[in-house]
C-alpha cells in the first residue's frame, strides 16, 4: 500500500485533531465535518479496506469503536444517534485507500447527513433469492478470514 494522508497523520507528519490512539488505531476528528463531531477512526496498519482484514485485526480495531462512538455521542447532548460507515472500494465512495470508519452523529433528519436505502425485494423470486442465499454460503465456505 503506498502512503496515503493517513498514513503520514499516523507517522505525524500530517497535524490532526486527534482524539484517541492506541496501539492499532487513531481517532481524528474529520475535516469536512459533514455532521459536528464527525470523527474517523483509522487503522495503525495500513491496510486498503476491510477486505485486507483478518481476524486478529477486525477484533483490534472493533474493539476500539465502541468507546469512540460512546465519546462521540455523549460530547454534545444534541445527538440523537450515529451512523458508522465504512466505504470500502471507488464503487463504495472510499477515496482514502486505507482503512477507516466514519463516525457521524446525528442530530436530526436535517442534519447535513442521509441515507438512501431502497426496498427491491419485490424485484426477485423466490427462487432467486435461494440462489443469492447459496451463492453466498458457498462464498463463505470458499473464503478464509
Amino acid at each position: 500500500m503506498t502512503d496515503s494522508v493517513f498514513s503520514k497523520i499516523i507517522a505525524g507528519e500530517i497535524p490532526a485533531r486527534k482524539i484517541f490512539e492506541n496501539d492499532h488505531v487513531v481517532a481524528i476528528m474529520d475535516l469536512s465535518q459533514v455532521t459536528r463531531g464527525h470523527t474517523l477512526v483509522i487503522t495503525k496498519k495500513p491496510v486498503r479496506n476491510i477486505f485486507e482484514y483478518d481476524e486478529e485485526l477486525a477484533a483490534n480495531v472493533f474493539a476500539s469503536i465502541p468507546r469512540i462512538a460512546k465519546a462521540v455521542r455523549n460530547h454534545n447532548p444534541d445527538i440523537k444517534g450515529l451512523n458508522i460507515l465504512m466505504n470500502n472500494e471507488a464503487a463504495a465512495s472510499q477515496t482514502v485507500f486505507h482503512s477507516h470508519f466514519h463516525l457521524l452523529p446525528r442530530y436530526g433528519e436535517q442534519d447535513g447527513f442521509g441515507l438512501k436505502w431502497e426496498d427491491h425485494s419485490s424485484d426477485y423470486t423466490d427462487e432467486e433469492l435461494d440462489q443469492i442465499k447459496a451463492d453466498l454460503i458457498k462464498a463463505l465456505e470458499e473464503t478464509n478470514s
